[in-house]
């Protein structure tokens, strides 16, 4: 197993600038009196193709060879992903193949297709995912990229938080929602290099806690298809996630889906921005957790705005 460096995130960076945004970061004084806290919300559904992933996506994508690349790229996703990998795909001009749970939103399977990218269906469970998946590369022969578990793509994931840590002096903390840990796991390997008095947190729907299971027990406990409303944040740490969780998180947090929802109401309601379930879920742990986060700064990760409207979470 190969556990990505400092220098593969500064390659990274370097590899990706054309390809992304340098996201801003807005404040809400409204919500830091809510909390007692001065928060920085890293406002990645500002990002191309919507979310976060568009970072290390394209550092996978544009770091093949050029005989890598004439074969494809193809992955699983439940969404944000996927749309990322078919935008660098597009921007390199190769073939893109995404397996996709038939539940997930439709606005997230249409995204696939509008950047050029061709959708394979499955079940919804991680069991059925990878078993399509394996079907696919055996038939097109594409180079896999893994959602997360990916030395490349944690590298690119890991430029977000040097941003945030250029953009915004003094952190105390950084908070970013965890499925299979990916943003956490690059949040991980720049802040331990970088700035290693800033403590990382993960948030995690309590429907779908596994992450926050695994921390506790010390061993990765994997749920084969729990359900929540951060359909984001539906799938299991791996042995590569693990690793940056295990030797680099300071603690696991959860939100109740109620919690979430109302989390995702008020940011839209008070700082006008569209983002989605999974990206509400840092800002409910916080509320609900205020002793925690009491008087220090600390940087939120808006991971994705790639909600379906006409599916919203309170209609």
């Amino acid at each position: 197993m190969y556990i990505p460096t400092l220098a593969d995130m500064i390659a990274a960076e370097e590899r990706i600038r054309r390809h992304i945004h340098r996201t801003p970061v807005l404040t809400s004084s409204f919500i830091n009196s809510l909390v007692g806290a001065e928060l920085f919300f890293k406002c990645e559904n500002f990002q191309k193709a919507g979310a976060f992933k568009a970072r290390g996506a394209s550092n996978a994508v544009f770091g093949l060879s050029d005989e890598q690349a004439a074969r494809g790229v193809a992955t699983h996703s439940s969404g944000n992903h996927g749309t990322c990998l078919s935008y660098a795909a597009g921007r390199r001009g190769i073939p893109c193949t995404v397996v996709m749970p038939r539940t997930a939103p439709q606005a997230k399977k249409d995204a696939v297709r509008d950047y050029g990218g061709k959708v394979v269906e499955c079940e919804p469970s991680t069991s059925s995912r990878e078993a399509v998946f394996a079907e696919v590369v055996a038939e097109t022969g594409a180079e896999f990229v893994h959602p997360y578990n990916d030395p490349r793509v944690i590298a690119g994931q890991a430029t977000c938080s040097k941003e945030l840590i250029e953009q915004v002096d003094g952190l105390d903390a950084v908070i970013a929602p965890i499925g299979g840990g990916g943003m956490v796991s690059g949040t991980c390997l720049t802040l331990s290099n970088l700035a290693p008095h800033i403590r990382v947190y993960a948030a995690e729907p309590g429907q779908a806690d596994d992450a926050y299971r695994s921390f506790k027990a010390g061993h990765i406990i994997a749920d084969d298809a729990p359900n929540t409303v951060a359909d984001g944040l539906k799938v299991p740490l791996k042995d590569l996630t693990w690793h940056f969780v295990r030797n680099h998180v300071t603690d696991i947090l959860t939100a109740s889906e109620e919690e979430i929802v109302d989390a995702m109401k008020l940011i839209w309601k008070r700082m006008k921005i569209v983002m989605e379930p999974s990206s509400a879920v840092p800002l409910a742990t916080i509320l609900k957790n205020k002793q925690i986060f009491a008087g220090k700064r600390v940087g939120i990760i808006i991971t994705g705005g790639n909600v379906d409207l006409d599916k919203l979470p309170w209609q």
